[in-house]
């Protein structure tokens, strides 16, 4: 006769057989999240625009470039370096060669040579742009600008501007930085300075009024000349060819006379005799 002791010891061998399979299902789960994890660890993007450096135990191994990437977890690292144009504005002082000084706001575009990238972070580090080429920015600026006047500073800025940009791309060069472009936002000076500066400009502008008007007298005065030398050599080519006669010189009168007569008459006679004109015209008869 079953008494039921039989169902009760096999409930018992079964929870105990659920009990001790539970911990090794949490262990496996874990175990394969671990693994997800390390295997997921790996994976990294390196984004547009950008140059991944890749080390492992602190030193270089390779370069990644943009998109998915895989690493060694836990041993490798990635370091990213824009390749981007970059921009820097950076205030500078200096002095001019005639001793002024000068304070400016400069602003480089530059991009790093993406193929030497690997170079530039072995040498320099990530912080190239502290390290490098804000320095370089201020010993350029320096440098060109005591080549110029404070006043040539203001006069020749596009010479100005071309030559820092060469200068700063030949310091930077061996660094594998471009510089695209170096733009010169303003020039400062001192009050006093300035004020000179604009006093001068506007006595030479009323230099160049006072040429300009001078010029202009002389031409009228040469105009005045050569219009009398020209009236004189006509009256000359007249009496030399006998043209100039009285008959002629009455004409002319006749031409420019208003029709009055003076009121007061010298003791010298007139070189026409008016009176016979005064009662119409004089024909001479046949």
């Amino acid at each position: 006769m079953f008494d039921g002791k039989f169902t009760t010891e096999s409930s018992e061998k079964a929870n105990f057989r659920n009990i001790k399979t539970k911990p090794r299902f949490f262990l496996v789960i874990l175990g394969v999240l671990f693994i997800l994890a390390i295997v997921f660890s790996g994976v990294y993007e390196v984004e547009a625009g950008n140059i991944g450096i890749v080390t492992r135990f602190g030193a270089i191994n390779r370069v990644a470039y943009p998109g998915i990437n895989f690493k060694l977890p836990f041993i490798e690292k990635v370091v990213p370096l824009s390749i981007r144009t970059q921009k820097d504005e950076v205030a500078a002082t200096a002095m001019s060669e005639n001793l002024q000084v000068v304070t400016s706001l400069i602003a480089v575009n530059y991009h790093l040579d993406g193929n030497r990238a690997q170079e530039v972070y072995q040498n320099v580090g990530s912080n190239y742009a502290e390290i490098i080429v804000a320095p370089a920015i201020q010993n350029t600026f320096k440098a060109v600008t005591a080549q110029f006047s404070a006043e040539e500073l203001i006069t020749k800025r596009d010479e100005v501007r071309m030559m820092a940009e060469e200068e700063l791309t030949k310091q930077l060069e061996p660094y594998y930085i471009v510089v695209e472009n170096f733009n010169i936002v303003n020039f400062d000076f001192s009050e006093e300075y300035q004020n000179a500066i604009e006093a001068k400009q506007v006595a030479q502008q009323q230099v160049e009024t006072s040429k300009q008007k001078l010029a202009q007298a002389e031409i009228d005065a040469q105009t005045v000349i050569a219009q009398a030398q020209g009236q004189a050599d006509a009256q000359k080519a007249l009496k030399d060819t006998g043209a100039l006669t009285e008959e002629y010189l009455q004409y002319l009168f006749l031409t420019k006379w208003n029709g009055v007569l003076p009121s007061v008459m010298g003791s010298v006679s007139p070189m026409i005799d008016v009176s016979r004109y005064m009662n119409g015209p004089v024909f001479e008869q046949p």
